[in-house]
């Protein structure tokens, strides 16, 4: 299918890259700013994440799970609107999360799963049990033991799958847990407390010279702790934050130029530590030395996720992430970070041609492929190589489908349509005016549309062509069928007109984006895509919105049994897994403006240059498997 020219977009093939790399000239003076696309509402708290090789996930209150992969962020709920305050795991299939109501969750590579807590009583509420005491940090290892902790002393440890409480000696709220390389755990918490063990149940209190309330703990080298809290000050009216180092059993504090505010978090950052507090404070420590960040926030900042080469996210309120990494949406996710470049998914063909190509057809009556573009250029494909057919005049081609006469019919420019019967073209029909016919459909008997500039629907009823009532002036780009009495049109703004074999309606997707392809295999599975990475889905009751948007413009979507793609600017491809968009590497920094994947050949894309794609396989280096 095909769309009308659009503005190419910088490559974002090196998104997780550049994330993960910071600034190497100094890693810790770049400015903090909010991480575009995280379509989290003014009344999300995120608490805390987890990253590996090209992913991330924040977690926080109401259940709230999102996750980013290749360029893309999606809203994932917990099975319990809970709030989630950390998550740990040595791998994505083996992911932990703990949180309010004594909440353990779950994550198996395909969803989240509550383990324990959140008990309910006969009157519908969370029952006042000890299984539901309030979870706030937790910790592993690689013998696949857990520990987490909580409020009154709350320690649990989980061993061969069954979580146990352990006697923590206090009734003190615990924060945070952490683990020296040895094996040693400590525990940290409100007046002060810090407690230690071996791993074998049994705690025990260390004395600490401040009564502080400690929210996070770090683990900075074999014998040595950093921990950082607050505590309110009258003279100040409010919290003052504490910093300290315990090394080899003696605790030191570690100060600033001027006084912490609240520190809520602590993580490893590039030579040093990483930490982060009230009204969006972050600061970076190296020894005994602290430097306060540029930060873009004033919102509380409750937790650091660490990502693999050692740059970070803070998060926080109001739905608040922030990176001082460049070009968080400027650049793609690259897959299998710190293994070199993925091979593209995709491999380049020869077309023959040096222009721009528009417009992708499969025949299923022959099989054949069919390409159009500019300058009247149609090619073929007949499953060994591209031959290019007599052309048909100057203008520019957009789209092509099947004449219902066992020909072809191409369409474009200045509103003409030329019908091919395997040797010569002739036209078919001329609008007579200046605008484009942009896309066609036709059910293979005698029922054909097209849309294009200014509203154009034209339709052909196996005689002759009528222009019909379209109710709108807006361009459409794309146009899509079940059969003749169902069809949906996509264009400016968020148009999106059906056809229901009588009249064309408007029929509402949620947004107000320009609107550049549509295809389904159903009028229950139809997805829509356009400007700024927006991808839509309708399963026949409701559209949905992808919840993070992808910065290039996507300019056509095709399915068939290799799965949905959608294409767009700067060589950009996706592949719907069935749950979710993953990103394909293509090789190629220009636009992608067609593309086709219902024919036996496999799947296509075309675009810039006369360049034609093909894609290796469902399951390709290059291109992330399914989650």
């Amino acid at each position: 299918m095909t769309v009308a020219a659009a503005s190419a977009g910088k490559s974002r093939r090196h998104l997780f890259r550049d994330l993960f790399r910071g600034d190497p000239a100094n890693p810790r003076r770049g400015p903090w700013r909010e991480v575009e696309g995280l379509a989290a509402g003014a009344g999300d708290v995120f608490w805390s994440g987890w990253a590996s090789d090209g992913e991330v996930f924040v977690v926080g209150d109401e259940g709230a799970v999102f996750h980013f992969a290749d360029a893309l962020w999606r809203r994932i709920t917990a099975p319990a609107p809970v709030p989630i305050h950390a998550i740990w795991g040595l791998s994505r299939d083996g992911l932990y999360a703990v949180g309010w109501m004594g909440s353990v969750f779950a994550f198996d590579g395909d969803g989240w799963h509550l383990l324990r807590g959140c008990v309910v009583g006969e009157d519908g509420k969370y029952a006042a049990v000890a299984e539901n005491t309030p979870l706030f940090d937790l910790i592993g290892d690689g013998a696949g033991r857990i520990w987490a902790v909580g409020d009154d002393g709350t320690i649990l440890a989980c061993r061969d799958g069954v979580w146990q409480r352990e006697d923590s000696g206090t009734r003190a709220h615990l924060r945070a847990i952490a683990r020296l390389p040895d094996g040693r755990l400590f525990a940290a918490g409100g007046d002060g407390t810090l407690l230690t063990s071996s791993g074998d149940g049994s705690w025990q209190a260390l004395e600490c010279p401040l009564r502080t309330g400690f929210q996070a703990a770090l683990a900075v080298g074999p014998d040595e702790l950093l921990l950082a809290g607050g505590r309110y000050f009258v003279d100040c009216n409010g919290f003052r934050g504490d910093l300290l180092r315990w090394r080899a059993g003696r605790f030191e504090t570690v100060k600033a130029e001027q006084p912490f505010s609240r520190l809520r978090a602590l993580a490893a950052y590039h030579d040093g530590a990483l930490a982060v507090g009230d009204k969006g404070r972050i600061y970076f420590i190296r020894g005994n030395r602290v430097d306060r960040l540029e930060s873009a926030t004033g919102n509380d900042l409750m937790g650091i996720v660490p990502l693999p080469t050692g740059e970070a996210l803070a998060v926080g309120d109001f739905g608040t992430a922030m990176t001082a990494a460049p070009d968080f949406h400027k650049a793609i996710a690259a897959p299998n970070i710190g293994q070199g470049e993925a091979l593209p998914a995709w491999e380049p063909m020869d077309s023959g041609l040096d222009r721009q190509l528009w417009g992708l057809w499969n025949d299923a009556a022959t099989c054949a492929l069919y390409a159009c573009g500019e300058e009247g250029a149609v090619l073929r494909f007949d499953g060994a190589r591209w031959e290019a057919l007599p052309p048909v005049g100057a203008l520019g081609l957009h789209c092509l489908c099947d004449a219902g006469d066992g020909g072809l019919l191409a369409a474009g420019q200045l509103g003409e349509v030329h019908h091919f019967d395997g040797t010569t073209w002739r036209k078919h029909f001329d609008l007579h005016v200046d605008v484009t016919i942009l896309s066609l459909w036709s059910d293979g008997a005698d029922k054909i549309y097209a849309v294009g500039d200014e509203g154009l629907v034209l339709h052909w009823d196996g005689a002759s062509w009528e222009r019909m009532n379209s109710g709108t002036k807006s361009a459409l780009y794309g146009l899509w069928g079940r059969d003749r009495d169902h069809l949906l049109a996509v264009g400016d703004f968020g148009m999106i007109l059906r056809w229901n074999g009588a009249r064309w309606d408007e029929f509402h997707a949620g947004t107000e984006n320009f609107l550049f392809d549509v295809w389904g295999d159903g009028l229950d599975n139809i997805f829509v895509v356009g400007l700024s990475g927006t991808i839509g889905h309708f399963d026949g009751r409701r559209w949905t919105l992808t919840p993070a948007r992808a910065r290039s413009d996507l300019l056509a979507v095709s399915g068939g049994e290799s799965g949905v793609f959608a294409v767009g600017a700067g060589g950009t491809a996706l592949r719907h897994t069935g749950r979710e968009w993953r990103l394909d590497v293509t090789g190629f920094d220009g636009g992608l403006r067609a593309v086709a994947a219902d024919g036996p050949e496999g799947v296509f894309a075309a675009g810039d240059g006369g360049t034609i794609l093909r894609r290796r396989g469902a399951d390709v280096p290059g291109s992330n498997p399914a989650p």
